[in-house]
Protein backbone atom coordinates (compact mmCIF):
# COMPACT_ATOMS: atom_id res chain seq x y z
CA UNK A 1 0.00 0.00 0.00
CA UNK A 2 1.25 3.51 -0.73
CA UNK A 3 0.81 6.99 0.67
CA UNK A 4 2.24 9.90 -1.32
CA UNK A 5 5.46 8.36 -2.72
CA UNK A 6 6.18 6.09 0.24
CA UNK A 7 5.55 2.35 0.01
CA UNK A 8 4.83 0.22 3.09
CA UNK A 9 4.76 -3.54 3.57
CA UNK A 10 2.27 -3.00 6.38
CA UNK A 11 -1.09 -1.26 6.42
CA UNK A 12 -1.95 2.44 6.22
CA UNK A 13 -5.20 3.55 7.83
CA UNK A 14 -6.89 6.92 7.70
CA UNK A 15 -10.20 8.11 9.23
CA UNK A 16 -13.09 6.20 7.68
CA UNK A 17 -11.05 3.11 6.80
CA UNK A 18 -12.11 -0.28 8.11
CA UNK A 19 -9.98 -1.05 11.18
CA UNK A 20 -9.06 2.58 11.89
CA UNK A 21 -11.16 2.86 15.05
CA UNK A 22 -9.91 -0.47 16.37
CA UNK A 23 -6.30 0.52 15.76
CA UNK A 24 -6.65 3.84 17.64
CA UNK A 25 -8.29 2.21 20.68
CA UNK A 26 -5.95 1.73 23.63
CA UNK A 27 -6.12 0.39 27.17
CA UNK A 28 -7.49 3.55 28.81
CA UNK A 29 -10.97 4.17 27.40
CA UNK A 30 -10.66 7.86 28.30
CA UNK A 31 -8.26 8.22 25.37
CA UNK A 32 -10.34 9.00 22.28
CA UNK A 33 -8.04 10.74 19.81
CA UNK A 34 -8.00 10.61 16.04
CA UNK A 35 -4.64 10.39 14.28
CA UNK A 36 -4.46 11.70 10.74
CA UNK A 37 -2.84 8.43 9.77
CA UNK A 38 -2.03 5.07 11.35
CA UNK A 39 0.80 3.02 9.90
CA UNK A 40 0.70 -0.60 11.04
CA UNK A 41 4.35 -1.40 10.50
CA UNK A 42 5.29 -4.88 9.31
CA UNK A 43 9.05 -4.35 8.98
CA UNK A 44 11.88 -2.19 10.25
CA UNK A 45 11.86 -0.52 6.84
CA UNK A 46 8.22 0.47 7.47
CA UNK A 47 9.22 2.12 10.74
CA UNK A 48 12.04 4.00 9.03
CA UNK A 49 9.71 5.18 6.26
CA UNK A 50 7.02 6.19 8.75
CA UNK A 51 9.42 8.32 10.79
CA UNK A 52 10.70 10.05 7.68
CA UNK A 53 7.17 10.62 6.38
CA UNK A 54 6.05 12.13 9.68
CA UNK A 55 8.96 14.52 9.67
CA UNK A 56 8.38 15.53 6.05
CA UNK A 57 4.71 16.28 6.78
CA UNK A 58 5.26 17.86 10.19
CA UNK A 59 3.19 15.25 12.04
CA UNK A 60 3.54 14.34 15.70
CA UNK A 61 4.61 10.71 16.18
CA UNK A 62 2.94 8.32 18.60
CA UNK A 63 4.24 4.76 18.98
CA UNK A 64 1.87 1.95 19.86
CA UNK A 65 2.65 -1.52 21.13
CA UNK A 66 0.38 -2.76 23.92
CA UNK A 67 -1.22 0.67 24.33
CA UNK A 68 -1.11 0.44 28.12
CA UNK A 69 0.26 3.88 28.90
CA UNK A 70 -2.50 5.50 30.96
CA UNK A 71 -1.92 8.88 29.28
CA UNK A 72 -2.44 7.35 25.84
CA UNK A 73 0.77 8.71 24.32
CA UNK A 74 0.47 6.22 21.47
CA UNK A 75 -2.48 8.13 19.96
CA UNK A 76 -1.52 11.57 18.61
CA UNK A 77 -4.53 13.72 17.74
CA UNK A 78 -4.06 14.71 14.12
CA UNK A 79 -0.64 13.05 14.04
CA UNK A 80 0.86 9.79 12.85
CA UNK A 81 0.52 6.66 14.96
CA UNK A 82 3.17 4.03 14.27
CA UNK A 83 1.54 0.77 15.33
CA UNK A 84 4.18 -1.87 15.96
CA UNK A 85 1.80 -4.71 16.84
CA UNK A 86 2.21 -6.49 13.46
CA UNK A 87 5.89 -6.84 14.46
CA UNK A 88 5.13 -9.23 17.30
CA UNK A 89 7.55 -12.08 16.71
CA UNK A 90 9.60 -13.84 19.41
CA UNK A 91 12.54 -16.18 18.70
CA UNK A 92 14.09 -18.29 21.46
CA UNK A 93 17.61 -19.73 21.55
CA UNK A 94 17.31 -22.23 24.42
CA UNK A 95 21.01 -23.13 24.31
CA UNK A 96 22.27 -19.57 24.73
CA UNK A 97 19.17 -18.68 26.77
CA UNK A 98 18.38 -15.66 24.66
CA UNK A 99 15.14 -14.23 23.27
CA UNK A 100 14.93 -11.91 20.29
CA UNK A 101 11.69 -9.98 20.62
CA UNK A 102 10.25 -7.63 18.03
CA UNK A 103 9.16 -4.19 19.18
CA UNK A 104 5.44 -4.89 18.84
CA UNK A 105 5.35 -8.12 20.87
CA UNK A 106 3.16 -8.48 23.93
CA UNK A 107 4.37 -10.00 27.19
CA UNK A 108 2.22 -13.08 26.70
CA UNK A 109 4.03 -13.94 23.47
CA UNK A 110 7.41 -13.70 25.19
CA UNK A 111 6.22 -15.79 28.13
CA UNK A 112 4.67 -18.52 25.97
CA UNK A 113 7.72 -18.84 23.75
CA UNK A 114 10.25 -18.97 26.58
CA UNK A 115 8.20 -21.18 28.92
CA UNK A 116 8.19 -23.92 26.28
CA UNK A 117 11.79 -24.48 27.44
CA UNK A 118 11.22 -23.77 31.15
CA UNK A 119 12.81 -20.35 30.65
CA UNK A 120 11.63 -16.81 31.36
CA UNK A 121 12.82 -13.26 31.87
CA UNK A 122 11.33 -10.51 33.96
CA UNK A 123 8.07 -9.25 32.49
CA UNK A 124 5.04 -7.43 33.84
CA UNK A 125 1.93 -8.87 35.43
CA UNK A 126 -0.60 -8.46 32.58
CA UNK A 127 0.03 -10.52 29.45
CA UNK A 128 -1.42 -8.02 26.97
CA UNK A 129 1.06 -5.32 28.01
CA UNK A 130 3.63 -4.41 25.35
CA UNK A 131 7.17 -5.63 25.88
CA UNK A 132 8.56 -2.36 24.54
CA UNK A 133 6.89 0.21 26.79
CA UNK A 134 7.33 -1.91 29.88
CA UNK A 135 11.02 -2.60 29.27
CA UNK A 136 12.02 0.90 28.21
CA UNK A 137 10.69 2.31 31.49
CA UNK A 138 12.37 -0.37 33.61
CA UNK A 139 9.99 -3.31 33.80
CA UNK A 140 8.89 -4.70 37.17
CA UNK A 141 7.57 -8.26 37.41
CA UNK A 142 7.47 -11.39 39.54
CA UNK A 143 11.02 -12.37 38.56
CA UNK A 144 12.62 -9.00 39.31
CA UNK A 145 13.78 -9.84 42.83
CA UNK A 146 15.52 -12.93 41.44
CA UNK A 147 16.87 -11.67 38.12
CA UNK A 148 16.52 -7.88 38.00
CA UNK A 149 14.14 -5.65 36.09
CA UNK A 150 13.24 -6.28 32.47
CA UNK A 151 15.73 -3.59 31.39
CA UNK A 152 18.48 -5.31 33.40
CA UNK A 153 18.01 -8.38 31.22
CA UNK A 154 18.33 -6.65 27.85
CA UNK A 155 21.51 -7.60 26.01
CA UNK A 156 20.96 -5.30 23.02
CA UNK A 157 18.44 -2.99 21.38
CA UNK A 158 17.81 -2.26 17.71
CA UNK A 159 16.42 1.26 17.32
CA UNK A 160 15.21 3.61 14.60
CA UNK A 161 16.40 7.14 15.28
CA UNK A 162 14.66 10.46 14.64
CA UNK A 163 16.67 10.69 11.40
CA UNK A 164 15.33 7.33 10.24
CA UNK A 165 18.61 5.51 10.79
CA UNK A 166 18.86 2.03 12.32
CA UNK A 167 21.33 1.65 15.20
CA UNK A 168 22.22 -1.04 17.72
CA UNK A 169 22.88 -0.37 21.39
CA UNK A 170 24.67 -2.69 23.80
CA UNK A 171 27.35 -2.43 26.46
CA UNK A 172 29.98 -2.28 23.72
CA UNK A 173 28.10 -0.56 20.87
CA UNK A 174 26.65 2.91 21.50
CA UNK A 175 26.93 2.36 25.26
CA UNK A 176 25.54 5.82 26.04
CA UNK A 177 22.33 4.94 24.24
CA UNK A 178 22.27 1.51 25.90
CA UNK A 179 22.47 3.23 29.29
CA UNK A 180 19.62 5.60 28.40
CA UNK A 181 17.32 2.93 26.97
CA UNK A 182 17.55 1.02 30.26
CA UNK A 183 14.87 3.10 31.98
CA UNK A 184 14.76 6.27 29.89
CA UNK A 185 11.54 5.37 28.07
CA UNK A 186 10.77 6.07 24.43
CA UNK A 187 12.70 9.32 24.30
CA UNK A 188 15.51 8.35 21.95
CA UNK A 189 13.86 6.46 19.11
CA UNK A 190 11.67 3.49 18.25
CA UNK A 191 13.03 0.14 19.40
CA UNK A 192 12.21 -2.52 16.83
CA UNK A 193 13.93 -5.46 18.54
CA UNK A 194 15.09 -6.40 22.02
CA UNK A 195 17.52 -9.20 22.82
CA UNK A 196 16.88 -10.57 26.32
CA UNK A 197 18.81 -12.86 28.62
CA UNK A 198 16.59 -15.75 29.76
CA UNK A 199 16.76 -17.74 33.00
CA UNK A 200 15.92 -21.27 34.05
CA UNK A 201 12.81 -20.62 36.14
CA UNK A 202 10.77 -23.76 35.68
CA UNK A 203 7.02 -23.48 35.17
CA UNK A 204 5.63 -23.59 38.72
CA UNK A 205 4.60 -20.89 41.19
CA UNK A 206 2.72 -20.38 44.44
CA UNK A 207 0.39 -17.49 45.34
CA UNK A 208 -0.68 -16.88 48.96
CA UNK A 209 -3.24 -14.24 49.99
CA UNK A 210 -4.74 -13.48 53.40
CA UNK A 211 -7.71 -11.12 53.86
CA UNK A 212 -8.20 -9.01 56.98
CA UNK A 213 -10.72 -6.37 57.94
CA UNK A 214 -9.05 -3.03 57.30
CA UNK A 215 -9.72 -1.84 60.85
CA UNK A 216 -7.62 -4.76 62.16
CA UNK A 217 -4.84 -4.51 59.59
CA UNK A 218 -2.21 -2.09 60.97
CA UNK A 219 -0.29 -4.69 63.02
CA UNK A 220 -0.82 -7.27 60.27
CA UNK A 221 0.80 -5.03 57.65
CA UNK A 222 3.60 -4.10 60.04
CA UNK A 223 4.41 -7.80 60.40
CA UNK A 224 4.02 -8.41 56.66
CA UNK A 225 6.44 -5.52 55.97
CA UNK A 226 9.04 -7.03 58.30
CA UNK A 227 8.70 -10.47 56.72
CA UNK A 228 9.14 -8.96 53.28
CA UNK A 229 12.46 -7.41 54.30
CA UNK A 230 13.99 -10.85 54.97
CA UNK A 231 12.10 -12.94 52.42
CA UNK A 232 13.92 -15.15 49.88
CA UNK A 233 14.32 -13.59 46.46
CA UNK A 234 11.86 -15.97 44.89
CA UNK A 235 9.13 -14.31 46.99
CA UNK A 236 7.61 -10.97 46.02
CA UNK A 237 5.41 -9.64 48.80
CA UNK A 238 2.17 -7.85 47.87
CA UNK A 239 -0.57 -5.99 49.72
CA UNK A 240 -3.75 -4.24 48.67
CA UNK A 241 -6.83 -2.55 50.09
CA UNK A 242 -10.18 -2.66 48.33
CA UNK A 243 -13.81 -2.05 49.17
CA UNK A 244 -15.92 -5.12 49.91
CA UNK A 245 -19.59 -5.82 50.67
CA UNK A 246 -18.87 -5.96 54.41
CA UNK A 247 -16.39 -3.08 54.43
CA UNK A 248 -12.84 -2.49 53.26
CA UNK A 249 -10.55 -5.52 53.11
CA UNK A 250 -6.76 -5.48 53.39
CA UNK A 251 -5.06 -8.39 51.64
CA UNK A 252 -1.45 -9.34 52.30
CA UNK A 253 0.54 -12.16 50.77
CA UNK A 254 3.29 -13.09 48.36
CA UNK A 255 3.99 -14.58 44.96
CA UNK A 256 6.64 -17.30 44.75
CA UNK A 257 8.23 -18.29 41.43
CA UNK A 258 9.79 -21.71 41.78
CA UNK A 259 9.05 -24.98 43.56
CA UNK A 260 5.80 -24.43 45.51
CA UNK A 261 7.01 -26.77 48.26
CA UNK A 262 9.75 -24.30 49.13
CA UNK A 263 7.34 -21.39 48.98
CA UNK A 264 5.04 -23.06 51.47
CA UNK A 265 7.75 -22.65 54.11
CA UNK A 266 6.70 -19.00 54.34
CA UNK A 267 3.07 -19.83 55.15
CA UNK A 268 3.42 -20.40 58.93
CA UNK A 269 4.94 -16.94 59.39
CA UNK A 270 2.17 -15.40 57.28
CA UNK A 271 -0.52 -17.20 59.26
CA UNK A 272 1.04 -15.97 62.50
CA UNK A 273 0.27 -12.37 61.50
CA UNK A 274 -3.35 -12.66 62.65
CA UNK A 275 -6.67 -14.36 62.07
CA UNK A 276 -7.78 -13.64 58.49
CA UNK A 277 -11.40 -13.50 57.40
CA UNK A 278 -10.39 -15.51 54.32
CA UNK A 279 -7.26 -16.96 52.76
CA UNK A 280 -6.23 -18.47 49.45
CA UNK A 281 -3.18 -20.54 48.54
CA UNK A 282 -2.87 -21.69 44.94
CA UNK A 283 -0.21 -23.13 42.65
CA UNK A 284 -0.77 -21.72 39.17
CA UNK A 285 1.66 -22.38 36.37
CA UNK A 286 3.92 -19.45 35.53
CA UNK A 287 1.84 -18.75 32.43
CA UNK A 288 -1.35 -18.77 34.50
CA UNK A 289 0.25 -16.41 37.00
CA UNK A 290 1.20 -14.03 34.20
CA UNK A 291 -2.41 -14.00 32.91
CA UNK A 292 -4.28 -13.81 36.21
CA UNK A 293 -4.71 -10.02 36.10
CA UNK A 294 -5.66 -9.88 32.42
CA UNK A 295 -9.38 -9.43 33.09
CA UNK A 296 -9.00 -6.62 35.61
CA UNK A 297 -6.45 -5.12 33.26
CA UNK A 298 -8.78 -5.28 30.24
CA UNK A 299 -9.34 -2.57 27.64
CA UNK A 300 -12.98 -1.63 28.30
CA UNK A 301 -12.51 0.79 31.21
CA UNK A 302 -11.78 4.43 31.85
CA UNK A 303 -8.72 4.63 34.09
CA UNK A 304 -6.70 6.91 36.33
CA UNK A 305 -3.93 6.22 38.83
CA UNK A 306 -1.28 7.68 41.09
CA UNK A 307 1.96 6.03 42.14
CA UNK A 308 4.99 6.40 44.41
CA UNK A 309 8.17 4.65 45.39
CA UNK A 310 8.60 4.08 49.14
CA UNK A 311 12.03 3.50 50.69
CA UNK A 312 10.42 2.92 54.09
CA UNK A 313 6.92 2.03 55.23
CA UNK A 314 6.26 3.43 58.68
CA UNK A 315 3.19 2.88 60.80
CA UNK A 316 1.96 6.34 59.81
CA UNK A 317 2.34 5.38 56.14
CA UNK A 318 0.46 2.14 56.77
CA UNK A 319 -2.42 4.08 58.32
CA UNK A 320 -2.52 6.41 55.31
CA UNK A 321 -2.39 3.40 52.98
CA UNK A 322 -5.44 1.89 54.67
CA UNK A 323 -7.44 5.14 54.53
CA UNK A 324 -6.90 5.43 50.72
CA UNK A 325 -7.20 9.19 50.81
CA UNK A 326 -10.43 9.15 52.76
CA UNK A 327 -11.16 10.44 56.24
CA UNK A 328 -12.30 7.06 57.55
CA UNK A 329 -11.84 3.46 56.48
CA UNK A 330 -15.23 3.03 54.87
CA UNK A 331 -14.97 6.25 52.85
CA UNK A 332 -17.21 6.65 49.82
CA UNK A 333 -17.88 4.45 46.82
CA UNK A 334 -15.26 6.21 44.71
CA UNK A 335 -12.27 5.26 46.88
CA UNK A 336 -9.64 3.67 44.63
CA UNK A 337 -7.99 0.34 45.18
CA UNK A 338 -4.45 0.69 46.47
CA UNK A 339 -1.60 -1.78 46.33
CA UNK A 340 2.04 -2.46 47.14
CA UNK A 341 4.64 -4.65 45.46
CA UNK A 342 8.02 -5.36 47.03
CA UNK A 343 11.32 -4.44 45.40
CA UNK A 344 14.81 -5.35 46.71
CA UNK A 345 16.83 -8.43 45.89
CA UNK A 346 18.43 -8.39 42.46
CA UNK A 347 16.89 -4.99 41.65
CA UNK A 348 19.02 -3.39 44.33
CA UNK A 349 22.12 -5.39 43.34
CA UNK A 350 22.55 -3.32 40.18
CA UNK A 351 24.64 -0.20 40.84
CA UNK A 352 22.52 2.94 40.70
CA UNK A 353 24.77 4.47 38.02
CA UNK A 354 24.57 1.42 35.73
CA UNK A 355 21.33 2.41 33.98
CA UNK A 356 18.89 5.28 33.61
CA UNK A 357 16.36 3.47 35.81
CA UNK A 358 16.35 5.08 39.23
CA UNK A 359 15.34 4.48 42.85
CA UNK A 360 16.81 0.99 43.16
CA UNK A 361 16.71 1.33 46.94
CA UNK A 362 12.90 1.22 46.87
CA UNK A 363 11.22 -1.02 49.44
CA UNK A 364 7.73 -0.98 47.91
CA UNK A 365 6.07 0.41 44.81
CA UNK A 366 2.69 1.97 45.68
CA UNK A 367 -0.20 2.47 43.31
CA UNK A 368 -3.71 3.91 43.71
CA UNK A 369 -5.90 3.11 40.74
CA UNK A 370 -9.52 3.19 39.70
CA UNK A 371 -11.47 1.97 36.69
CA UNK A 372 -15.01 2.81 35.66
CA UNK A 373 -17.25 3.02 32.59
CA UNK A 374 -19.49 6.10 33.07
CA UNK A 375 -17.90 9.38 31.85
CA UNK A 376 -20.06 11.26 34.35
CA UNK A 377 -17.85 9.78 37.09
CA UNK A 378 -14.57 11.04 35.62
CA UNK A 379 -14.00 13.98 37.96
CA UNK A 380 -14.97 12.13 41.13
CA UNK A 381 -12.88 9.07 40.29
CA UNK A 382 -9.78 11.07 39.40
CA UNK A 383 -10.13 13.27 42.49
CA UNK A 384 -10.32 10.19 44.70
CA UNK A 385 -7.18 8.67 43.18
CA UNK A 386 -5.35 12.00 43.53
CA UNK A 387 -6.36 12.17 47.20
CA UNK A 388 -5.06 8.64 47.79
CA UNK A 389 -1.79 9.52 46.10
CA UNK A 390 -1.47 12.75 48.06
CA UNK A 391 -1.93 10.86 51.34
CA UNK A 392 1.19 8.77 50.65
CA UNK A 393 3.27 11.54 49.10
CA UNK A 394 4.84 12.62 52.43
CA UNK A 395 6.38 9.14 52.68
CA UNK A 396 7.44 8.84 49.01
CA UNK A 397 10.95 8.92 47.58
CA UNK A 398 10.20 9.02 43.85
CA UNK A 399 8.05 7.39 41.20
CA UNK A 400 8.26 4.73 38.50
CA UNK A 401 8.50 6.58 35.19
CA UNK A 402 5.93 4.29 33.53
CA UNK A 403 3.38 5.32 36.17
CA UNK A 404 3.52 9.06 35.53
CA UNK A 405 0.17 10.52 34.53
CA UNK A 406 -0.53 13.20 31.93
CA UNK A 407 -1.20 15.87 34.56
CA UNK A 408 2.12 15.17 36.30
CA UNK A 409 3.94 15.42 33.00
CA UNK A 410 2.09 18.61 32.05
CA UNK A 411 3.35 20.26 35.24
CA UNK A 412 6.66 21.35 33.75
CA UNK A 413 9.27 18.69 34.42
CA UNK A 414 8.03 17.89 37.93
CA UNK A 415 7.01 14.34 37.10
CA UNK A 416 10.25 13.52 35.28
CA UNK A 417 12.26 15.03 38.15
CA UNK A 418 10.47 12.65 40.52
CA UNK A 419 11.45 9.71 38.34
CA UNK A 420 15.16 10.54 37.98
CA UNK A 421 17.86 12.05 40.15
CA UNK A 422 19.38 15.37 38.98
CA UNK A 423 22.57 13.59 37.89
CA UNK A 424 20.66 11.01 35.86
CA UNK A 425 18.39 13.61 34.33
CA UNK A 426 21.46 15.55 33.21
CA UNK A 427 22.94 12.44 31.60
CA UNK A 428 19.60 11.53 30.00
CA UNK A 429 19.39 15.05 28.59
CA UNK A 430 22.80 14.55 26.98
CA UNK A 431 21.69 11.26 25.37
CA UNK A 432 18.47 12.88 24.19
CA UNK A 433 20.38 15.77 22.68
CA UNK A 434 22.68 13.37 20.85
CA UNK A 435 19.95 11.15 19.38
CA UNK A 436 16.87 13.39 19.14
CA UNK A 437 17.93 17.05 19.32
CA UNK A 438 14.64 18.26 17.78
CA UNK A 439 12.54 16.29 20.32
CA UNK A 440 10.72 14.41 17.57
CA UNK A 441 9.84 11.69 20.07
CA UNK A 442 8.12 13.83 22.71
CA UNK A 443 4.85 11.95 23.23
CA UNK A 444 6.26 10.08 26.21
CA UNK A 445 7.56 10.82 29.70
CA UNK A 446 9.57 13.46 27.92
CA UNK A 447 13.17 14.34 28.58
CA UNK A 448 13.81 17.58 26.77
CA UNK A 449 17.02 18.00 24.76
CA UNK A 450 19.40 20.77 25.66
CA UNK A 451 18.39 24.01 23.98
Amino acid sequence: MTTTTTRFDGQVLTPGDAGYDTARTVWNAMVDRRPRMIIRAATVADVVAAVRLAREQGLEIGVRCGGHNVAGFAVPDGGLMIDLTPMGGVRIDPVRRRARVQGGALLGALDRASQAYGLATTAGNVSHTGVGGLTLGGGMGWLARQHGLACDNVVSYTMVTAEGEVVTASRTENPDLFWGLRGGGGNFGIVTEFEFQLHHTGTRTLVAEFDFRAEDAVPVIEGWRDLSAVAPRRATFTAEVASGPAGPIATVGFVWVGDPTEGRRLLPAMRALGRPVASRVSTPSYLELQRRDDSSGGHAYRRYSKAHYLRRFSTAAIEAFLLRGGTDLSGDRYLPGVGLQAYGGAIADVPEADAAFSHRGTMFEYGAGCRWTDPAEDDARMAAARAAGAALEPYASGVYVNSLTADELADGQRGVRRAYSPAKLARLTAVKTAYDPANVFHLNQNIRPAS
